[in-house]
């Protein structure tokens, strides 16, 4: 499993390859597997697990323009959730953990934390600057066709996740050429 703060490894199909990822063809889609990224409840968080999952993204085949929406998407609710977690759960919970999974045709963002809070998505308050971030990752994962929830975890916490589509390959032109 990968972590921020110190030396990474991570879970794949294929132990053998070089990176630890298997080897991945043009136009199949990302490589599917799980991984997880540890990090002290601290605003640097936020940038560490934004990066380390944006790396993560490229590295198992999710370069290009045809996933640069669902990456951006998913680069805003990590950073909303983790954000959420260093905000509201660092007192109870002074480590956090961020999980990504990518299957056949979905990736999932999952930050988890021992706050036993589960918190809902406020409304849009024009006298409150603050407070929404949940709200718009709500927005963003609904708007992307996506599921999203909060759950308890077993030790009293809980798992703030976000499931969206993969982006559906391009169709290809008569000659042979992508649109």
């Amino acid at each position: 499993m990968e972590q921020i703060s110190g030396a990474a490894s991570s879970t794949s199909t294929d132990p053998g390859s070089p990176d630890g990822a298997a080897a991945r063809r043009p136009g199949v889609g990302p490589e599917p597997g799980a991984w997880r990224f540890v990090a002290d409840a601290q605003e640097a968080a936020v940038p560490q697990t934004r990066h380390a999952v944006r790396d993560r993204l490229l590295a198992q085949g999710m370069a290009g323009e045809r996933y640069q929406e669902l990456i951006d998407d998913l680069l805003l609710i990590v950073s909303e959730l983790v954000s959420n977690a260093v905000t509201h759960a660092a007192v109870v919970s002074p480590r956090l953990s961020t999980e990504l999974a990518i299957g056949e045709g979905w990736v999932r963002i999952a930050v988890e934390d021992l706050h036993p809070y589960r918190p809902k998505a406020l409304e849009s308050d024009l006298g409150n600057l603050g407070g929404r971030g949940l709200l718009l990752v709500k927005s963003v994962t609904l708007q992307a066709g996506g599921t999203c929830d909060v759950e308890r975890t077993e030790g009293g916490g809980k798992v703030i996740w976000a499931s969206l589509p993969l982006p559906a390959p391009r169709a290809a032109e008569p000659d042979g050429h992508l649109w």
